[in-house]
């Protein structure tokens, strides 16, 4: 097969050692390249940040990048180089599901520029057989670690660094005391056995200036994980082994106990709340004017029937202090009245948000093709100069070529974030979500699916009764 135009896809191994640097990968696939005649446009790079894990297709927004630009019509790349094929997927299913459809209905190969293989069905089947031992390596080394972990827990040492309250002298040491820290993990125990809940523990610790191990503020959720931790009683834990550590305990094994019982009360399904009857279509696109966090909805049942309200999730966890409660009613009114003005005046801001299709890639690949026929229509002039070619067929060589730019530069106008097209999309996509938001006939489900399409966020402030609401525009539809 011959290949013209490339794409390279570069991810590192968090458990391989021995793996190349992101930029060490590129070097070897700009080689290869080079050596094999190929082109990779910058814009085809597609580099997996550091740390993500890799056994997944899902957590790797640049793969998922990758596999959407591929779809794009004209095909935009021959061939995807990696440096190994370990790197495009660790999971030999889903390897076999994205090559398949590469390249049997996209046209595009896979190909790694360190293991290379023979073309046709014997190179296939060396290409199976080294994805297959790559899978095996990433199962067997996890295999070891989990076995090497369980051994330490077993001993009692620690697997994770210690929480608050804790700390490890030196690389080998028992973990330690933080006199301090220690301190307020005794009045988190204290205030908790006492009778006071976790959202009047955190706003305490929030108005005393208390913060957690990197100085951030301590929330209800992280309370609740520090009230169930066997460290603090002196026990050492990881997935279900639980033994005496060697390290000193701050809480009193009698006094954990107490707080386990006090949780699992808590825990109890009659304290449970049916997610379904809290959900409004506006959930999770309010947010507090005071902290920035998300305004959760709340059923509440009156005397003079059912519903709804919204408060701030960092007031109700302690670690906001202004109080941003508010009515449903209040809020629905002032978004579909904001919805209303803007089709009314037809003029708003919005900002275009990526999606899994890259436009900005499109929009290189359209003056990519514009290059293309404007150097098309100086060498049919020089033709037609050099005598090649007579006036009637450069006419309509001319007049061919034209009429293609003309169309490349119209669709590259229309995929700008500013044009008119995409104020276009913008107020349809507004006039289809009002319809939505204001029919008796959708669900509150199709509601809020559709309000988080067109906002990106609703910022409320309690004090002006005042709302601020950020539209976005999906680069996705300029492609429409």
């Amino acid at each position: 097969m011959e290949y013209k135009t490339a794409a390279a896809y570069i991810r590192v191994s968090t458990d391989d050692q021995l793996d190349y640097s992101p930029g060490s990968q590129l070097d070897e696939i700009r080689n290869y390249a080079k050596q094999n005649g190929l082109y990779i446009s910058e814009d085809y790079i597609f580099m997996e940040p550091e740390g993500h894990s890799g056994r997944n297709a899902k957590n790797r927004p640049e793969f998922q990048k990758m596999i959407a630009t591929a779809k794009l019509k004209p095909k935009p790349f021959d061939v995807i180089l990696v440096w190994k094929f370990s790197r495009f997927a660790r999971n030999q299913d889903e390897s076999t599901f994205y090559k398949s459809m590469l390249r049997k209905k996209l046209g595009i190969d896979v190909v790694s520029v360190s293991e290379p293989v023979l073309e046709g069905m014997y190179g296939r089947l060396i290409e199976t057989i080294i994805e297959w031992q790559d899978e095996f390596y990433s199962y067997n080394l996890a295999m070891e670690v989990s076995r090497g972990m369980a051994k330490k827990a077993e001993l009692g040492e620690p697997q994770v660094a210690p929480p608050l309250g804790y700390r490890i002298p030196y690389k080998g040491a028992a973990p330690e005391i933080v006199p301090e820290e220690a301190e307020a993990v005794k009045l988190v125990y204290k205030m908790f056995l006492e009778g006071t809940g976790v959202f009047g523990i955190a706003r305490h610790l929030l108005d005393c200036g208390i913060t957690g191990k990197r100085g951030g503020k301590i929330w209800s959720t992280a309370l609740t994980r520090m009230l169930s931790n066997p460290y603090y009683a002196g026990y050492s834990r990881w997935n279900g082994i639980t033994v005496k550590g060697d390290f000193p305990e701050i809480i009193s094994e009698e006094d954990f106990k107490k707080a386990q019982q006090i949780l699992d009360k808590k825990r109890s399904p009659k304290y449970a709340k049916p997610e379904e009857i809290c959900k409004h279509w506006l959930s999770g696109i309010i947010y507090c004017s005071s902290c920035g966090k998300r305004l959760a909805s709340q059923a509440i049942q009156g005397a003079k029937g059912r519903y709804m309200i919204f408060q701030c999730g960092g007031y109700t966890r302690g670690v906001c202090k202004v109080s941003h409660y508010v009515r449903e009613y209040k809020l629905e009114k002032a978004v579909t009245e904001a919805l209303k003005e803007v089709l009314t005046l037809g003029s708003l801001d919005f900002t275009v948000r990526r999606s899994e299709v890259d436009s900005q890639s499109h929009i290189n690949l359209i003056q990519a093709q514009m290059k293309q026929v404007k150097l098309k229509l100086e060498r049919a002039k020089s033709s037609y100069m050099a005598g090649i070619d007579t006036l009637e067929e450069y006419k309509a060589a001319k007049t061919s070529l034209m009429e293609e730019l003309n169309r490349l530069e119209k669709q590259s106008e229309q995929m700008q974030p500013n044009s008119d097209n995409a104020k276009k999309k913008m107020l349809d996509n507004i006039h289809n979500v009002y319809n939505i938001i204001t029919s008796e006939e959708c669900t509150v489900a199709q509601k809020n699916s559709a309000i988080k399409s067109i906002l990106e966020k609703v910022i409320y402030s309690k004090k002006d009764n005042h709302i601020d609401i950020f539209y976005y525009l999906d680069a996705a539809d300029l492609l429409k």
